[in-house]
């Protein structure tokens, strides 16, 4: 299973070509594709503040139509607050929505596709695809 990360999503709706092979694995592949709940709303934030809020939705909508979305439920927010806390301790601090979707991602097993390997490669136990 694989879990898209916010940067993957928006390469996606954004037809960014570098995707290209990995948009028709994930098509042509069996495996269940989600998305979390905090990258929902990373995307709806991008376009609400875009120069035309109402067409990004849209395409935001379309896009999560077809997807599996994982919420942050009473595990994986545990889990988040001591990831972030292991974060602190070591000076490694990254964005909260980052870390509720690693948390996410691990207690449902999944694989996270992302493009921001930089930060989510400080969490122990998060399994990671990059492109």
């Amino acid at each position: 299973m694989v879990c898209l990360d916010t940067s993957f999503a928006i390469d996606l709706i954004r037809g960014e070509k570098k995707i290209i092979s990995l948009e028709k694995r994930l098509d042509e592949g069996d495996e269940e594709i989600t998305i979390t709940t905090p990258s929902v709303m990373e995307l709806s934030r991008g376009a609400k503040l875009s120069n035309k809020p109402q067409t990004e939705k849209e395409k935001v909508l379309q896009f999560l139509y077809s997807l599996i979305i994982l919420d942050l439920n009473k595990e994986s927010a545990i889990l988040a607050g001591e990831i972030e806390a292991d974060l602190r301790k070591r000076g490694e601090i990254i964005d909260t929505e980052d870390i509720m979707i690693a948390a996410i991602a691990i207690k449902n097993n999944e694989t996270l596709l992302t493009r921001n390997v930089k930060h989510f490669e400080r969490i122990k136990d998060l399994k990671i695809e990059s492109y």
